[in-house]
């Protein structure tokens, strides 16, 4: 069993940096003085930080809508080591600052998370299961943190999350976080 859940961490560790290596690797600087080489950089080497890969199209495959914030899927890709990874954009439409928290999960032992999608699911209605954001060996869920806890009024911020992918063969699912509506996705094959 514990030989099991090594190999599983090992697939993760290194599927995760592959991920974070190829969305470094889309190169030049974001106009913030880091590029996201440097990004990927410091969070492979255990720093508190979550760089966000670009979505691979602007497509909207979902948007939903709560108390002015709006959040958007813009990809939904399975890749071959098992991973189903999200993208998108949430947009502040309100006239204060938001505040990320009931998006971060229950989980009272992992206080790492912070103002995060640490509390993201997947829900695979026709199978009846219900996927979990993924969490590195430290806790950290492999997702995006929010930058000072929120998005100010009037931005957007691109957002990922990692979870299990569900079987072969299912296509559709539902994304939920928070209190937000569940956004019905169709899950691309990815390469």
């Amino acid at each position: 069993m514990k030989t099991r859940q090594r190999t599983a961490l090992a697939a993760l560790a290194i599927t995760t940096g592959l991920i974070l290596t190829t969305a470094g690797c889309g190169g030049g600087d974001d106009g913030k003085g880091e590029s996201k080489a440097s990004a990927s950089a410091r969070h492979t080497t255990g720093q508190d930080v979550s760089p966000t890969p670009s979505p691979s199209s602007e497509q909207t495959l979902a948007e939903v809508k709560s108390n002015g914030i709006t959040l958007t899927v813009t990809s939904a890709t399975r890749d071959q080591g098992g991973f189903l990874t999200l993208s998108g954009k949430v947009t502040n439409g309100g006239g204060k600052f938001w505040i990320a928290a009931d998006w971060r999960g229950d989980e009272r032992e992992l206080s790492k998370n912070g103002s995060s999608l640490a509390g993201a699911s997947v829900v695979d209605k026709a199978g009846k299961k219900k996927y979990l954001i993924l969490r590195d060996t430290q806790g950290r869920c492999l997702c995006t943190k929010f930058e000072g806890g929120g998005v100010d009024a009037g931005q957007s911020v691109d957002w990922y999350a990692q979870f299990p992918a569900p079987p072969e063969g299912t296509n559709k699912v539902d994304f939920q976080v928070g209190s937000m509506p569940p956004a019905p996705l169709e899950i691309t094959e990815g390469g």
